[in-house]
């Protein structure tokens, strides 16, 4: 994802189960999985191509269909959102993000050791 941006909860919902099944998709596959949901094939294929478009999906054309394979990991995309979240809502700053996060109410001590743990192994300390 170069430029990052947020997935719908729809564009959501498809990823998971792209990165649970473990192997590429198809819109025939989706449309299965999610015929709950009572998409048409249109609206699979418009998820499919955003996501492509946002970085979140590879294609590639195989025959008539296109298969789609993640482009990135669940992992990275936490990454990108956390960093998204504090970027935009907080200037940047983990500790005010930390600050509104805890909305005051403290960090047990156990807490407060294991993020100095954590902020020392990111430190290099």
């Amino acid at each position: 994802m170069k430029l990052f941006q947020s997935l719908s909860d729809s564009e959501m919902e498809i990823m998971r189960y792209v990165w649970d099944s473990g192997e590429s998709v198809t819109t025939a596959i989706l449309l299965e999985a999610f015929a709950h949901k009572g998409w048409k094939a249109q609206t699979v294929s418009t998820f499919l191509t955003r996501l492509a478009d946002k970085g979140a999906l590879r294609v590639e054309k195989r025959g008539k269909a296109n298969v789609y394979f993640p482009a990135i990991t669940e992992a990275e995309y936490h990454k990108l959102e956390a960093r998204h979240l504090v970027d935009s809502m907080y200037h940047g700053s983990v500790l005010d993000f930390l600050a509104a996060f805890y909305g005051g109410k403290g960090v047990s001590p156990d807490e407060a050791d294991e993020l100095k743990r954590w902020f020392d192994k990111e430190a290099g300390i």
